[in-house]
């Protein structure tokens, strides 16, 4: 199990560090455009896509995917 942890790169960051690391980058419109999940398109906020995010398995799991590949770019 620690091999895992050791080779998962999300080890030890919140969804919210996520999340709000990204919005600074790519602010609203343009993260939206990339992931396309309504929390991001319409109204968005990081408390309301958060709460969305903690509750649909897909949609964290394009976020996290997209953070992966935004840290290794």
């Amino acid at each position: 199990m620690d091999n895992y942890q050791q080779n998962n790169p999300l080890h030890g960051i919140t969804l919210e560090k996520i999340l709000t690391e990204l919005v600074e980058y790519y602010g609203w419109r343009e993260l939206g455009s990339r992931i396309v999940i309504n929390c991001f398109t319409h109204d968005p906020s990081i408390k309301s896509s958060l709460k969305f995010l903690r509750k649909v398995d897909w949609a964290r799991k394009k976020v996290e995917d997209f953070y992966v590949w935004h840290k290794l770019k």
